[in-house]
């Protein structure tokens, strides 16, 4: 059996998946650290909506994507994307770094970053959308349209970020160890699996044989 490692999760989520409740949780049993996405549901409500991008991480990012996030065109975007390795760079020391103590981390490229970190699992949570449009909105308090139309920008947006500055596309199943609908099973049991695969994926304990 190879040497155990201290457990590493990386969590992807469509918008409404569960992430929030799942991986706190999933990091409390394994006795780990969670890191939370970089940007929440309502800071990238502000800066899109509300074109609150002033100043700020965000900000860099949207310029650096360009287009229609930036409200730039031409050489306005080309001067925009110098911006593009260091917030890679900064990002991905950020991942390495929670890597190293061990860790539950959300979004941030973490399965790719890590697709060869011994012992890590990298764990996609998805749901047939009206769930998770109707879960969010009741976690955050708002109304199914506000959270369809968080839900439509948020996917979308996560997913271009990741292709813009890494390569990958995060929606990509293949990408992952396991894929958990969270739309069929309760959060606890979606918790368990989750915690006994990392266990078993970092050495903890074997699988059990067929």
């Amino acid at each position: 059996m190879p040497e155990a490692t201290t457990p590493v999760v990386t969590l992807f989520e469509s918008y409404g998946a569960g992430a929030d409740q799942i991986g706190p949780r999933v990091a409390q049993a394994l006795d780990l650290p969670f890191h939370e996405q970089a940007f929440s549901s309502t800071e990238i409500e502000d800066a899109v909506v509300k074109q609150e991008s002033q100043g700020g991480v965000l900000s860099q990012l949207f310029g650096a994507m360009g287009g229609s996030y930036a409200g730039l065109e031409g050489h306005s975007v080309a001067m925009a994307q110098q911006d593009n390795h260091a917030l890679v760079l900064d990002n991905t020391r950020t991942v390495l770094q929670a890597a190293q103590a061990g860790g539950v981390i959300t979004g941030r490229n973490g399965a790719l970053i890590l697709a060869k970190w011994p012992g890590a699992l990298h764990v996609l949570l998805d749901a047939p959308l009206q769930q998770r449009v109707e879960r969010a909105a009741k976690e955050s308090g708002i109304d199914i349209q506000r959270a369809a139309r968080r839900q439509k920008r948020e996917d979308q947006l996560r997913a271009d970020m990741s292709i813009q500055f890494y390569g990958w596309d995060p929606r990509e199943t293949t990408r992952y160890d396991l894929v958990v609908n969270t739309g069929t099973m309760d959060l606890d049991t979606c918790v368990e699996i989750i915690v006994q695969a990392a266990r078993v994926k970092a050495g903890l304990r074997r699988a059990s044989s067929p």
